[in-house]
């Protein structure tokens, strides 16, 4: 059997950097929490959960004083974190510098009088985030929502960065067929977009194709889209132990 790597994998800028705060966490004396799972991969999470980096929700965050807490790579609500910051509480905020970005471009248009909108999971953390920096924006998650924006002067129109570019672009033609000044920015971060094109890719020429990654990650299950609109036989694993060996032992490449 021959056995093929894609040509992007692995964490991207923003993950890795968020393990390396989350790592130098450690360190401290203090008391030592993560504001949610630091990213979508729970064999990681768990490791750190053992070395005294704790998981909590948003609920018992706000009963923590005078600790350390890491923001994940997701990035956080705007006004919570100064709650937090409030409470004595030091900050190792892990937000992906795309993200950073994408805030700025946000607030900025709407300042100018744009509506904003976003294309992308209503209840994703990053979505979540990314609303708290303007007073006004419209989450929308499918053609049909796009449909109904109507009649409006002046719209911007950003993707959550892990979606596939395919899956955008149809969205934000839906938008500019029905409002007049529509500007559309791709802010699908770069990282995805190139494990999304390696993996159509090596799905278009393999046998098998398996993605790993979390069950719970955006980025998994839009690799595991990717894959399977290109290749019949995708599997999505978490750990090795998902593999199933003898189904695999048909398979060539």
């Amino acid at each position: 059997m021959e056995i093929i790597i894609a040509e992007n994998s692995g964490f991207c800028f923003g993950v890795k950097r968020s393990v390396d705060l989350a790592e130098k966490a450690l360190e401290s004396k203090k008391n030592k929490y993560t504001l949610g799972p630091l990213i979508h991969n729970p064999q990681l999470v768990a490791d750190f959960e053992k070395k005294g980096l704790k998981v909590i929700d948003h609920e018992q965050a706000l009963k923590i004083k005078d600790s350390l807490i890491v923001i994940r790579a997701h990035g956080e609500d705007k006004s919570f974190k100064d709650k937090l910051i409030a409470n004595g509480n030091e900050l190792y905020d892990a937000t992906c510098p795309v993200l950073n970005s994408i805030y700025k471009k946000i607030e900025t248009k709407e300042k100018e009088g744009y509506q904003v909108i976003i294309v992308g999971d209503k209840k994703h953390p990053e979505i979540i985030a990314m609303e708290s920096f303007i007073n006004n924006g419209i989450v929308i998650s499918d053609e049909t929502e796009a449909k109904n924006i109507k009649n409006y002067e002046k719209l911007y129109v950003v993707s959550q960065t892990t979606n596939r570019f395919e899956f955008f672009v149809n969205i934000a033609n839906k938008l500019e067929e029905n409002n007049d000044s529509v500007v559309i920015e791709n802010t699908i971060c770069n990282a995805t977009k190139l494990r999304q094109e390696s993996a159509k890719k090596l799905a278009a020429s393999v046998d098998c194709m398996i993605v790993v990654g979390g069950f719970n990650s955006s980025n998994t299950n839009k690799l595991y889209q990717v894959a399977s609109l290109y290749c019949k036989n995708v599997l999505r694993i978490e750990t090795v132990k998902d593999l199933p060996l003898q189904k695999l032992s048909k398979f060539k490449k």
